[in-house]
């Protein structure tokens, strides 16, 4: 959630007054943005509190008041906060009248409050919530994880996730009936979605649908938890495209992010809990790809948590990671994965697999039989044939808490492997290279200029110089105004430019990822 106006309202070290709109304080404020521009709508989102000391406004001209806060109502201002005794000694007629009309509330801040300790307030409420909420989910994966490991695994887990949306959790199978339902009353309004369940089992996995569950008089009489609709959930469990089950979590609101991630957290595990039953050692290896997905992600902690018993001993040796692909037959990744599952069990050791028909991951101990026996199959393969039947790349030794790092050296090495037709690469083969070379390549270039195609086309229209403005706005690490001295243009312009590359692409430059892709979209294509 968002702080609001009343949230600022009642701080009582801002000082700030009330003048109309007392009874639309409760909007959230997604921002708080300083302008003195007479038109500030082009530098806005939408759920800003806009604070302005009316330096470049008419403010005693009607029609230009009223004009200025419709412009400002229409863009999603959710409030204005004037401040008074700098330029204008209090709030106009005209200015008040026109705020009134829109129907914005309007705060009066005090000379002696800056308008920058509004927006450390807004921000730190911001960065307070989600922090909050991102806890929660993390404390509720750990909650289901525990809960989903325990006798009576389903129904425990269900239990937790109840409680943790405040609503109610049901699991079905894939005729639609209700395997696990928590709390007991929800049983009856789990079972009028029989119809919508069949509906998703038919939709290649992952798949979701929202729908309601409509009213249910005997299980509200029951203490079901009020009289009106709940916002159901479905989602289906499996990790093929064929789904194995479909979970169904009832709220009576939007989930929030920390009931986000305890459902997102709850299809994970059921995932693995309803695999289980094919077989236990089927089971091992899914169990260990959740962990190693969990090191993937940054979450070793998590990690290690999960991985208990069965797993804890290999993430307190040092590791290696291992990424390959195949060279030719895509059989060759699932001869690899056996290679290492047969020698890792003669040795006694433990490793993490993931295989995705493309790719094939391993996590393994250093200098351990299952490293030594994936090094030697991708080397057999190619005295073999004429050429590899797999690439292999091998990252440095790592800890479980830099799994993830590991992973991206294990990728670079696979791709030199690849290109330089050799079986396996080492980190430290490329490690001290460059990556730029690897971009020489015409799949890579093809890809470069795609991506920058749609602003070619809008410079080559005369309508800006936008492609420079990219790369000179990431060279400069998004700092406005060094790169728009570099351009020679002020740093509004620059603003307006990347506003408009982010349009153009639909993408947010907020992205790193984004940011990377350009990045490198500039050096493939010499841009």
């Amino acid at each position: 959630m968002y702080p609001t106006l009343s949230s600022l309202v009642q701080h009582t070290a801002l000082k700030l007054g009330v003048l109309t709109g007392e009874d639309r304080l409760d909007v959230p404020v997604r921002w708080a943005h300083a302008s003195e521009l007479a038109d500030p709508v082009p530098y806005l989102d939408g759920g800003e509190l806009l604070l302005t000391t009316g330096l470049k406004l008419d403010v005693e001209d009607a029609a230009a008041m009223t004009a200025y806060i419709r412009r400002l109502s229409a863009a999603g201002v959710v409030g204005l906060g004037f401040g008074v005794g700098v330029h204008h000694p209090a709030v106009t007629p005209q200015l008040l009248a026109a705020v009134r009309e829109a129907r914005m509330p309007l705060l009066e801040v005090p000379r002696r409050t800056p308008f920058i300790a509004i927006g450390k307030f807004v921000s730190a409420a911001i960065a307070a919530e989600q922090y909050r909420a991102v806890s929660a989910g993390f404390a509720a994966q750990r909650e289901l994880t525990r809960a989903a490991l325990a006798p009576g695994g389903r129904q425990a887990l269900l239990d937790k996730l109840a409680t943790q949306v405040d609503g109610w959790a049901a699991l079905y199978d894939m005729a639609g009936t209700v395997t696990a339902v928590a709390p007991a009353w929800a049983a009856r309004r789990a079972a009028r979605l029989t119809p919508e369940v069949v509906r998703l089992r038919d939709r290649p996995a992952p798949a979701s649908a929202v729908c309601p569950s409509g009213p249910d008089p005997a299980a509200d009489a029951a203490g079901g938890g009020g009289a009106g609709e709940d916002r159901v959930e479905l989602q289906s469990v499996g990790s093929g495209r064929v789904p194995r089950a479909v979970l169904a979590v009832g709220t009576a609101a939007p989930p929030g992010t920390a009931e986000r991630y305890a459902m997102q957290s709850a299809v994970a595990v059921l995932t693995l809990i309803t695999e289980r039953s094919q077989a236990f050692q089927a089971a091992e290896a899914r169990l260990g790809g959740a962990v190693l997905r969990m090191l993937l992600s940054g979450e070793p902690d998590h990690a290690r948590a999960v991985a208990g018993d069965l797993y804890g001993g290999l993430l307190d040796a040092p590791l290696r990671l291992l990424a390959a692909e195949a060279g030719g037959e895509p059989e060759a990744l699932t001869e690899l994965g056996a290679a290492i599952e047969a020698a890792a069990h003669r040795a006694g050791e433990a490793v993490l697999a993931l295989a995705d028909g493309q790719q094939l991951v391993v996590l393994a101990a250093d200098g351990g039989a299952a490293v030594a026996a994936g090094a030697a199959f991708a080397r057999a393969g190619q005295e073999a044939g004429s050429g590899p039947a797999v690439f292999l790349g091998l990252s440095a030794p790592t800890g479980p808490a830099t799994v993830d790092t590991a992973y991206q050296q294990a990728r670079a090495a696979l791709v030199v492997a690849r290109r330089r037709g050799r079986p396996l690469v080492e980190h430290d083969d490329v490690a001290a290279g460059s990556v730029l070379p690897l971009l020489a390549d015409d799949a890579v270039r093809a890809f470069a200029e795609g991506r920058l195609r749609a602003l070619r086309a809008h410079d080559a229209q005369g309508r800006g110089d936008l492609v420079a403005s990219l790369k000179a706005w990431l060279s400069r690490h998004g700092q406005w105004d060094a790169a728009a001295g570099d351009l020679g243009v002020h740093r509004h312009t620059l603003r307006y430019r990347m506003r408009r590359v982010e349009e153009i692409l639909d993408r947010s430059l907020d992205d790193p990822d984004v940011r990377m892709e350009l990045w490198l979209a500039l050096k493939a294509t010499g841009a």
